[in-house]
């Protein structure tokens, strides 16, 4: 089983969560107007998937060119990272992770299933059940 950019619509808008070939949600999107916009945000994850990564959890972390994914901290003290396009706009985001080498694997997992994920609309899957 491949994996899958499933279109949701929020209260905001539309969001996609990129779920590996397990089902397991590796990202989610930035909310956006339309399906249409939301299909494009998918097509983009496609193609900078095998961006470099930039680890800011380190102290004199080495600067990458976007588009790039950053490993930083949050609030909780987590490991997190996001996916910025070429123009620095945040893409799609990660969970918390207790450990970099987790993160690390969330990103890995995007490498992986990104470019060859179908992209489904949420309401027309539950329709096809």
């Amino acid at each position: 089983m491949a994996g899958k950019y499933v279109i949701r619509k929020t209260n905001a808008g539309f969001k996609f969560d990129l779920k590996s070939s397990n089902g397991e949600v590796v990202a989610t999107s930035m909310v956006y107007s339309s399906v249409a916009e939301c299909k494009s945000g998918a097509e983009l994850v496609r193609t900078i998937a095998a961006a470099e990564i930039e680890d800011q959890t380190l102290e004199d972390f080495e600067k990458k060119e976007c588009p790039k994914y950053e490993i930083y901290l949050d609030k909780c003290n987590e490991y997190r990272f996001r996916l910025k396009d070429a123009s620095g706009d945040i893409i799609v985001v990660g969970e918390g992770y207790k450990s970099k080498a987790n993160c690390k694997n969330g990103i890995a997992s995007i490498k992986k299933h990104a470019p060859d994920a179908e992209v489904v609309e949420l309401s027309k899957l539950l329709a096809c059940l």
